[in-house]
This record gives structure tokens, sequence and C-alpha cells, in this order.
């Protein structure tokens, strides 16, 4: 069941930024001279580390014949750290999938989501010599050359890459730099991890590749730098408009497929700022500048910045908003846009031939499923869709409103344990729905997180 994948609010603390900067020798304090790239190589690291995984329930059972009250919390905290452990340094595709993973609190127990949660900042980073390598190759120069000051180490390090400071006359830069050989690396392991996922998310084999591939392809997207300064300079001259809303500046002339330099932007991140418990007016003028953000994205640019976490966003000492990384951008399709939409209203929800005529132009509803399947479908969907739509069919909606999110994180719970949506005849919804979904809960938990009271239509 695809369209049903609900990303629980995210309670990982993202380090992308911060308002004051110690040295940053400091903030990295492991770092690695290299990545495994080749396909062998990188699955002999998974295979590695599924064997420490047996160990553990070897060791679990073995106690367990003991002690017959043992509970699997132990056993969850170390599958949790040797699966983490293991990827930290593949980093790519396969921690982004332990990133993404960590969004949802529903799916696995806690051990999981607190340790894959470290997937956003606290991963080895690249050491200086590699750095520098990666700016000879890509820049045919090194950082140190290019600038008057460079870091020597990352003030940030993720799963595709990393960032650092430095300075050129009285400017300032964040340098992302991509870590080697995690583009050509991806569907390697999209192929890993894939039968892990298709039983996560119960998708079936049959037509199953559209979804893989569209995860694939953004994937893709996400390692090429060049691509993402265009979308970073198209999007951000089109929502200049925007009150209390600003975006770094980007810099090509230092940059390329696997570099991308852009202005150091002064703020805190999304998480930092609701710690200093701002006023409701301040959360309010946040929230908002948000919320106009994306719906202008969604229904003007018909193309959305799919990646809505808190470390995406700081706000400034004036209490504006800053939008960074436009490396995963969602294009929006007319086919899909409309249908979609046009679910939101009570009208076509109620009036049963049309809400079936959109359920099917999104793939929701087959051509082959019987009468029962379809009012089984049908059922389920207007559930979702009305709870889902709430804050759209609403001129104003208070995202603080803890019931609300309860429900939606009942019904994503219920999902998963409904056997007859798990037993129908293959996968629904159209791909679109990955991203599209992923961008709308990651919104709504942004703003839930800022406890906002917003105008919404």
């Amino acid at each position: 069941m695809i369209w049903g994948n609900f990303y629980g609010k995210k309670e990982c603390d993202f380090l992308i930024y911060s308002l004051k900067y110690p040295k940053l020798k400091n903030v990295i304090m492991k770092t690695l001279n290299s990545i495994p790239t080749g396909k062998i190589e990188r699955a002999g690291q998974l295979v590695k580390t599924g064997l420490k995984v047996g160990t553990n329930y070897i060791a679990y059972y073995g106690e367990k014949l003991v002690n017959p009250s043992l509970k699997k919390d132990k056993l969850h905290e170390s599958n949790a750290e040797d699966i983490y452990d293991g990827l930290k340094n593949l980093k790519g595709s396969a921690l982004k999938v332990a990133q993404m993973l960590s969004m949802d609190k529903n799916i696995m127990p806690q051990a999981y989501v607190d340790k894959f949660s470290l997937a956003q900042f606290s991963v080895p980073a690249l050491s200086l010599p590699l750095v520098r390598k990666t700016f000879k190759i890509h820049l045919q120069t090194y950082p140190e050359q290019l600038f008057e000051t460079f870091s020597d180490s990352a003030i940030h390090a993720a799963s595709i890459g990393q960032v650092h400071k430095a300075t050129l006359g009285d400017q300032t830069f964040a340098v992302k730099i991509q870590y080697p050989g995690i583009a050509e690396s991806i569907s390697s392991d999209l192929a890993l991890v894939k039968p892990f996922a298709m039983k996560m998310f119960n998708i079936k084999g049959e037509d199953s590749e559209k979804y893989f591939k569209e995860v694939e392809d953004k994937l893709i997207e996400e390692t090429n730098y060049t691509l993402e300064l265009t979308q970073s300079n198209r999007i951000s001259a089109a929502c200049q408009h925007i009150p209390n809303l600003k975006f770094p500046q980007y810099y090509p002339e230092y940059s390329c497929n696997k570099i991308l330099t852009m202005e150091w932007m002064e703020g805190l991140h999304l998480s930092e700022y609701c710690a200093t418990n701002p006023s409701q007016s301040e959360r309010n003028k946040i929230g908002q500048a948000l919320w106009d953000f994306y719906n202008f994205q969604l229904h003007q640019l018909r193309e959305v910045h799919a990646d809505p976490h808190p470390g995406n966003f700081l706000v400034t000492e004036h209490n504006e908003l800053i939008a960074i990384d436009f490396g995963c951008i969602k294009q929006i399709p007319e086919e899909f846009y409309t249908p979609y939409f046009e679910l939101v209203q009570l009208e076509n929800l109620n009036h049963t031939p049309t809400y079936l005529t959109k359920l099917k132009q999104l793939e929701i509803i087959r051509e082959d499923d019987s009468e029962k399947e379809i009012k089984i479908i049908a059922d389920f969907f207007y559930e979702l869709l009305f709870l889902f739509t709430e804050p759209l069919r609403s001129t104003s909606f208070d995202f603080s409103n803890d019931i609300y999110f309860s429900k939606i994180a009942a019904l994503g719970e219920s999902i998963t344990k409904d056997e007859q949506i798990k037993k129908l005849n293959g996968n629904r919804g159209s791909r679109h729905f990955l991203y599209i979904n992923r961008t709308f809960f990651g919104l709504y938990n942004l703003l839930h997180d800022l406890r906002a009271e917003i105008k919404t239509n």
C-alpha cells in the first residue's frame, strides 16, 4: 500500500547550522579516509552487518531460554546500533534509507528511530585529504587556493555530502562537498535494500518497479549539484515576493557537479528556534512564511521542495525564514495535480461517481478490482482523505492541535495492520504520491513543531 505510508513526527535534532560557530575542528570528531564504492565491497559491508544482527538474535534467544520474560528492547538496541554502524560508513542511498525510516516512529521500534535519526547529522565526515582530492578532481584546484580560509573539518556531515565553511574577502560561504562514488552506487544500493523495503511497506512485486524507479531517479538528482544550483536559483527567484522568506545566493564559479557553494546564512534551524520559546505571533509569522512558500510552489510553480525537515530551514534573528537545500525537487504533472487537489473539495469526496473517478485517475482503484474491493478502497480512502485535507479545506488552521496529529498517527498505524488492505491485489496509487505525500506530511510536522496558527486558504 503506497499511498498510506505516513511520515511520523520528526523527533531527531538536525545540526546543519547554528547561530554561533565554535571551533570547527571540534564539531566532527571522526573522519574517513575512504568510502566503499564498489558493488561487491558495499554488499560485503551489508552482509557483515547482517551477520552481526544474526549474532544478536542468537544471544537474545539464548538469554530468553533462561529468562522467558525477557523483552526485545535490548535486542532492538543492539541491532539498531550494528545496522547504523554498518550504514554510516557506506553513506549514500544506504544511509539515506535509514534517514528516511527515522522520520516515522510508527514503522519500527523506538531504538531504531533514535539511532537512525543520527543519519541527518552525526556521521563520520571525509578527511581533509579526501576533500582536497575532490576539489582537485572536479574544480582543478585545491580549496585553500580558491578561498582565503577553508575549515579543516566539516561542520555538518550527512548521507550524501558534508558542509565546510570558507571565506574570500568579506564574503563567507557554505561549501557542500559530495562523497565520492555516491551517485554510482545508488542503483546497486537500492537493489540490496529493495526486498526489505517491499516487506516493510507492503509493496507487492507486481508493478512495484515504478515506485523504486521514482526513488532512484530522485536520489540520482540529489547527487547532481549542478542541477541543484539551477533549481535553487529558479525557485528562489520565483518566490522572492513571499513575505518573511529569504534564500542564500549561489556561486556557480565555485561550484560543479560534486561541489556546491552558497552564501553562508546565519540563523537557527527550526528545532533550535522552537526551543527558544518564541512568542505565538513569532511562531505564526514563520509558519505563515513556510505555508505560503509551499502553497505557491504547489499551485503556481507545479514543482516543490520535497524534503521538508527542520535542517533545511533556518530562522534569522529578525524572525525571517530561510529555505536551503533544493536537491530534491518534485515536478507535479497536470494529470496528477488536478484529481489530487479536486479531492480536497467535500463536494467531490461526497459525490460517489466523481469520487470513484478521481480514485481511478490517481491509480488507487484498478480496472481489475471487484465491487467488494472497490468498496473497501473507497471507504478507507474517504476516511484518509477527509482527515488529511482538513487544513486545506479551512480558511485557517491551528497546527498545535495535538488531537488532529494523534488521529493522523492512529490512522497511519491502522493502515499497517489492516488485513483487508494488505490483501488487496497489487499496489495502489500513482508513483507521484511518494514525494507529494512526503512533502505534505513533512510540512504538517514542521508546522506542528512550530505550534503555528496560520491562514491556509
